[in-house]
């Protein structure tokens, strides 16, 4: 799939939560299940159009007998703002009808009981992340998905969203560090000293103090990888939404910030969360506020997290 068509799809279809994979793989880590990833191949392809579209007739396809005719389209195309909807409904629809229930927190998470069986599944696009109590369950959706989609069989869970999933004995690593390799690289910053601490904790930036940054497309990309980059690291949360407060005016103080998150990471680039085997009946969540600590507006800034059993699977700051 093109990167355009992955992008425009995040924006207009539901997409799995981080806490629901983390929440998910959690269980999978716990009870010892199987997981499997699967891929959806050509999976815009698959939507029924309810509206009413028409088309150019395709170039090298264009009937010479009436070139001025336009077709009638019946089933969802790359490039149209409705085919992540309508692939999503088209999944939802068959999901439901093999004996999924769609999880009320999450329209991207799936749920299948089938006697004492059960089965978890994650959508992303064309990207599917399934789990199961059972090996016999498990198959037996495989085998039900390539029944109605043509997909691809990638076997154990080992790359899911840009995420390495390395499972041994001791649990679950996730990490991305090919992702913030690439961000480092991307910012010419490759040969760059690393820092021992991803922000100044002394005082929180100012909004409008120094000159604005040459190139706002390149902050403004940057801060959006750092904060994907927050899957896997709680530890530059709160440091990612700081200069994420002013991609709309970035100054060169809030640059330089950017870049000492980027040299964390050059030191802390093998870093990622550690799921473990451990209870899945225990939720212990703490949040604190640092009430109106932003200089300029006298806003707070809150932040929590979320553990089940001993892993962490939610956390964030705003």
């Amino acid at each position: 799939m093109e990167n355009h068509s992955r992008l425009a799809s995040i924006v207009m279809r539901p997409s799995v939560k981080p806490a629901s994979i983390r929440t998910v793989l959690h269980v999978a880590v716990s009870l010892n299940w199987h997981a499997h990833q699967l891929d959806v191949k050509n999976a815009f392809l698959y939507g029924d159009l309810d509206e009413t579209v028409y088309m150019h007739q395709s170039p090298g396809f264009v009937d010479p007998t009436r070139p001025t005719h336009v077709c009638l389209l019946r089933k969802s195309l790359y490039g149209l703002k409705q085919a992540p909807r309508a692939w999503y409904h088209r999944f939802a629809t068959f999901a439901t009808k093999i004996g999924f229930n769609q999880s009320k927190a999450d329209a991207s998470l799936f749920v299948l009981k089938r006697g004492k069986d059960l089965a978890y599944l994650l959508l992303y696009v064309d990207d599917i992340s399934l789990t199961s109590s059972s090996t016999s369950l498990l198959r037996s959706i495989i085998t039900s998905l390539n029944s109605e989609f043509s997909m691809t069989d990638l076997g154990k869970l080992h790359y899911f969203l840009g995420i390495a999933i390395n499972r041994d004995k001791h649990g679950m690593f996730l990490s991305q560090q090919n992702y913030a390799a690439g961000i480092i690289h991307r910012t010419g910053m490759t040969g760059c000293n690393p820092t021992t601490t991803p922000v100044d904790t002394s005082s929180k930036l100012p909004a409008a103090v120094g000159t604005t940054v040459a190139d706002l497309t390149l902050y403004r990309g940057l801060a959006g990888a750092l904060q994907y980059l927050t899957f896997t690291r709680p530890d530059i949360a709160y440091a990612v939404q700081q200069v994420c407060l002013h991609m709309h005016d970035p100054r060169e103080p809030h640059l330089h910030a950017l870049k000492r998150i980027i040299r964390y990471q050059k030191g802390t680039i093998t870093n990622g969360i550690r799921l473990k085997p451990t209870s899945i009946s225990t939720i212990t969540a703490y949040t604190d506020a640092d009430w109106a600590g932003c200089t300029t507006t006298r806003r707070s800034t809150s932040g929590y997290c979320v553990f089940l059993g001993d892993n962490l699977v939610s956390w964030s700051s705003k």
